[in-house]
């Protein structure tokens, strides 16, 4: 894959049937949904590029993730496992990575490259199997593996409360601003299901009405 690709927006062909059931169910998805332009997941269809977006966005801005997710990308004409193996420490470190954030892409495009991970297997398990065998990578946690989940699966029920984007979502739309905790989050949530990926990503445009892609 070029480093210039963008992404494709795929409208999975469960959304327009998602949509209605949110309407139907949620006071708030009610409005939301009908105020909101943008309508889909984008994703690169390409799992590699998947998940080294979703480690440089971890704990920064989405305007921070993608300052750095461009210059990245230029230092990778073919985005591959082993183009990215060639790469020298401080030319990665000078496109804004920490140190520990080369470790883990390191470590993730390793697996990739030896074997270790069967992207084509994944269309065929469940939500909770792929994240165990996602979170055996260094530096791949829950929160990356469920944006994994969402954006290059395509999964319909994913309810990501590591979060911070969907939690202060919550909080302002249906708790006044106030602290919002995982259970009462999960009560909000209980009407979304099964959709609950498509409810957290109109939750996220409520926050920002651009949306994000992994």
């Amino acid at each position: 894959m070029g480093a210039g690709l963008m992404p494709v927006c795929r409208l999975p062909p469960y959304w327009a049937e998602a949509c209605t059931h949110l309407i139907e169910r949620d006071r708030v998805l009610c409005k939301l949904i009908p105020q909101t332009t943008h309508a889909g997941l984008q994703s690169h269809g390409d799992p590699f590029v998947t998940l080294v977006r979703s480690v440089i966005g971890q704990q920064i801005s989405v305007a921070a993730a993608q300052a750095v997710w461009q210059r990245f990308e230029k230092l990778l004409p073919q985005f591959e496992p082993a183009a990215l193996l060639r790469l020298r420490v401080d030319e990665m470190r000078a496109a804004g990575l920490s140190a520990r954030k080369v470790e883990y892409l390191v470590d993730l495009a390793l697996h990739f490259d030896s074997g270790h991970l069967r992207p084509d297997e994944w269309p065929g398990m469940d939500d909770e199997a792929i994240v165990k065998q996602l979170v055996a990578i260094r530096g791949i946690g829950r929160w990356t593996a469920e944006m994994f989940l969402i954006f290059h699966l395509l999964r319909p029920n994913v309810l990501p409360l590591d979060d911070v984007g969907l939690i202060r979502g919550i909080s302002q739309s249906y708790f006044s601003g106030e602290p919002v905790s995982r259970s009462d989050a999960r009560e909000v949530a209980a009407p979304w299901a099964p959709y609950c990926s498509v409810a957290t990503w109109y939750i996220w445009r409520s926050l920002d009405p651009l949306p994000v892609a992994y």
